[in-house]
């Protein structure tokens, strides 16, 4: 059945169905020039040296991770056990990736009304044991990174960035995404922009680049440049670097449409953005009284993926009868990305432990929820929301 007000539609039109059609006439259909001008296009869209496209945002993460374990950086370079701080509330890709390379998850609370770090939280978490920050900007909105930076002070702490939520969000002027060594992106159906399926990682170190061009690509040499920071330098011959293996890589390859649906969607990002930020700002205006819900408080400029809603206390709703009525007024709506995943039975694969207690993770998985927000205007929407269990 579908849905009234929906948690996603489309962004196309016939710039990307043109799109579409000329890879098919190029008869390229793996990862080619499409991509590759994809790539150039996100990294200067966004400020960052360097961008390489994969097949899903959590893929991206993926790649991330796994480029900080084959980096000969040392500074940068994470071991099997290391510590890796990790906010409660995310996404389960956010979390498997770092499991995966055997480090230490460490969970720490979220705050309830940005639904972000609990900064005071995440301050008493970091330890001497402490290598990494994983920063995930939840629903468009990014972390105060002056105060996550504060927290890491001096210490060799590698700061990453999960933003696959929040593309086109911008703290104090910068992109999110790009405050920390690397960022992740997601180009899904119901993200900001939407290749289809696909993700994006930036970063400025050039080594973490190349390592992660041969990851990405079987572990292979043969998307490297010439001179590069894994081989140091190619030969000459084709035949001999086709099928040289330098790195335990995987095919996380995008194909060449998800590279020519991003150079169109990418174009009309800016605007895609505004229009969402237009729908916020209404939701500001007529919810931020609302007796029922608790809305998201926005840390610098979020990209408003949707917008969460959170049950007051002393509205004493259980959450199955909110999700009941908003679904009888027609809303699509989702908890709030994977709750407290700390609660999850998959727990009992990861090495984790849990930092103090994640009470507000506890309260958003038990009493949250999000529903969509759209590239065009939902004055409807937003003023049947508003008008709900007042």
């Amino acid at each position: 059945m579908t849905s009234r007000f929906p948690l996603a539609t489309s962004s196309w039109d016939q710039k990307e169905l043109d799109a579409l059609q000329r890879v098919i006439a190029s008869d390229q259909y793996s990862m080619g020039n499409e991509v590759a001008e994809f790539e150039r296009k996100f990294a200067a869209f966004f400020g960052s040296s360097y961008a390489v496209m994969v097949n899903s945002g959590s893929s991206a993460n993926l790649l991330m991770t796994a480029a900080l374990a084959f980096t000969q950086n040392s500074d940068l370079r994470l071991s099997r056990g290391d510590e890796i701080i990790v906010p409660a509330v995310s996404w389960s890709t956010t979390y498997f990736p770092l499991s995966q390379y055997g480090l230490h998850l460490k969970f720490v609370d979220v705050d309830l009304a940005t639904l972000n770090y609990d900064l005071a939280a995440l301050a008493d978490a970091v330890s001497e044991n402490t290598r990494a920050i994983m920063a995930v900007n939840l629903l468009g909105n990014p972390n105060d990174f002056t105060a996550i930076k504060g927290i890491i002070g001096d210490r060799n702490i590698i700061l990453l960035e999960d933003n696959c939520e929040s593309m086109g969000a911008t703290f104090e002027g910068k992109q999110a995404g790009t405050l920390g060594v690397m960022g992740s992106y997601s180009c899904f159906f119901s993200h900001h922009i939407s290749t289809m399926e696909g993700g994006v990682v930036v970063t400025d170190d050039e080594e973490l680049y190349h390592v992660m061009l041969a990851l990405r690509a079987h572990g292979w040499t043969r998307n490297l440049p010439k001179f590069n920071k894994v081989t140091g330098e190619k030969s000459d011959d084709p035949f001999e670097e086709s099928y040289r293996f330098v790195l335990p890589g995987y095919n996380l390859r995008p194909l060449e449409m998800s590279g020519a649906l991003g150079i169109e969607q990418l174009e009309k990002l800016p605007s895609l953005i505004d229009g969402r930020r237009a729908n916020a700002a209404l939701v500001q205006q007529l919810l931020s009284d609302h007796p029922t819900f608790q809305i998201q408080k926005e840390i610098g400029a979020s990209s408003w993926f949707g917008f969460s809603l959170i049950i007051r206390p002393e509205a004493n709703l259980p959450r199955t009868t909110v999700v009941k009525e908003l679904s009888a007024a027609g809303f699509e709506c989702r908890p709030i990305v994977a709750g407290n995943f700390a609660n999850n039975e998959v727990m009992k694969y990861l090495d984790y432990s849990i930092h103090q207690n994640l009470k507000n993770a506890d309260y958003i998985d038990q009493n949250g929820l999000f529903i969509g927000n759209h590239h065009y205007p939902i004055p409807e929407a937003i003023d049947t929301l508003s008008t709900l269990f007042r």
